[in-house]
């Protein structure tokens, strides 16, 4: 009887699992259906599983889009994804390190403000921001995309979490030999946190590529466009262009799986070693 009852409860999550996947899967099917179909396939009343003929074509006439640069736009959206997250991993980490491991008698205070800015909303900050960028002569630069959001006060938390629980004894050990605090960081500390940097790292690409707002107001020259912008392009109040924007959006969307399915291994362990759920 309680073999029964297990191999019902494993075929049940099976069943399940099964369902969650294909509807985790079915946006995927949409992008690719409609992206390599023409105008008429998708806008169809009758809906079929696959167009009469896939238009392979529309993936040439996307990078082929002279009123589009989606070509140059991915390249701008990669830029800004790798530098946003290895200056937010260094400075947040470094960050955390510092709170979590180098005594100073205003720590806590100091940790505290920066919790208290995950409590501002964005809107209060973005034109300030805005402004600051624009005096500076940063609006249609990648430095004005990148250096706004290099500082994140949750990676800043997650990293100090995850160093509050950092074994002392390498440390003691890396003193022991001479290494002050900055070198103990950069030999003992980094090489053993690979998990947790994985995993910041990972929410901080994901945030950086799909970041819209800010990139569409600093982004004003079609040269500084990144590729989300790039995608509202096919769809404005003069025309709706459907191929190329599904299309556009399959390839847009391949980035992300590949970082994913790349560093899935770590977030996991990162996220459950940080601390975060304490």
């Amino acid at each position: 009887m309680h073999d029964a009852l297990a191999r019902l409860g494993r075929a049940l999550r099976l069943v399940l699992l099964s369902a969650l996947a294909v509807l985790f899967l079915v946006p995927f099917y949409l992008l690719l259906r409609n992206g390599l179909a023409d105008e008429a396939d998708i806008t169809a009343p009758d809906w079929t599983f696959f167009p009469r003929r896939l238009h392979w074509s529309n993936l040439r006439e996307l990078f082929s889009d002279p009123e589009v640069p989606m070509a140059h736009a991915l390249l701008n959206s990669a830029l800004i994804a790798v530098l946003t997250t290895a200056g937010t991993l260094l400075l947040a980490s470094l960050a955390g390190y510092g709170l979590a491991r180098i005594p100073y008698r205003h720590a806590n205070a100091v940790f505290y403000a920066i919790l208290g800015t995950l409590m501002v909303p964005a809107a209060v900050t973005f034109v300030p921001s805005f402004v600051l960028v624009s005096s500076l002569g940063w609006v249609s630069s990648l430095r004005g995309l990148i250096v706004p959001t290099l500082f994140s006060a949750f990676a800043c938390f997650v990293f100090r979490q995850y160093f509050l629980g950092f074994p002392q004894e390498l440390e003691d050990a890396a003193q022991v030999d001479g290494l002050g605090y900055w070198r103990t960081y950069w030999r003992v500390v980094v090489p053993n946190s690979r998990p947790v940097f994985a995993a910041v790292a990972t929410i901080v690409f994901i945030g950086a590529w799909n970041a819209f707002l800010w990139p569409l107001v600093i982004g004003q020259d079609q040269s500084a466009w990144t590729v989300q912008v790039a995608l509202s392009a096919f769809n404005t109040a003069q025309k709706v262009n459907l191929h190329e924007l599904f299309i556009a959006a399959a390839v847009s969307v391949l980035p992300l799986l590949l970082v994913f399915l790349l560093l899935q291994r770590y977030i996991v362990a990162g996220v459950e070693r940080s601390g975060i759920d304490d």
